[in-house]
């Protein structure tokens, strides 16, 4: 046991300079995760169904964020590998553009759970906002 805590806290200790992306990442997943729950609970109150926890939604979250972990991790190898020619921070760009989608996926969760156009009203600025950062007036 002794061997494996100590190959763990290795491996953990390897991503030290990633630990503030994972966790970043991570509580936005979890966030999102929970308003989602909770949005999905008053959707069902509204069309008047039933409602009940699925662990299937649950194990997708999961599974995503999992992914979301191993591609902050690849991104930083990246990094890593192509820092003597290029300073890319492909980590901070993967985890941003992650945490953006589960934020612009918080906003819906939050105006079904609340009622309030005010989420939709920010959702449709931020939109507007990229779309002129990117070149595409409306």
């Amino acid at each position: 046991m002794k061997y494996i805590t100590g190959i763990v806290t290795g491996v953990l200790s390897l991503l030290a300079p990633v630990e503030p992306l994972l966790l970043c990442a991570m509580a936005f997943v979890a966030v999102d995760f929970l308003t989602g729950v909770l949005a999905d609970r008053r959707r069902a109150r509204t069309e008047g169904r039933a409602w009940r926890f699925e662990s299937r939604k649950a194990w997708k979250t999961i599974r995503k964020l999992a992914f979301v972990m191993a591609g902050i991790v690849l991104a930083w190898m990246l990094d890593g590998i192509a820092s003597p020619f290029v300073e890319l921070r492909l980590a901070n760009l993967f985890t941003g553009f992650v945490c953006g989608v589960e934020f612009w996926s918080y906003l819906e969760n939050a105006s079904v759970v609340t009622g309030e156009r005010r989420f939709v009203d920010v959702m449709l600025l931020f939109g507007r906002r990229l779309r002129s950062l990117f070149g595409r007036a409306e």
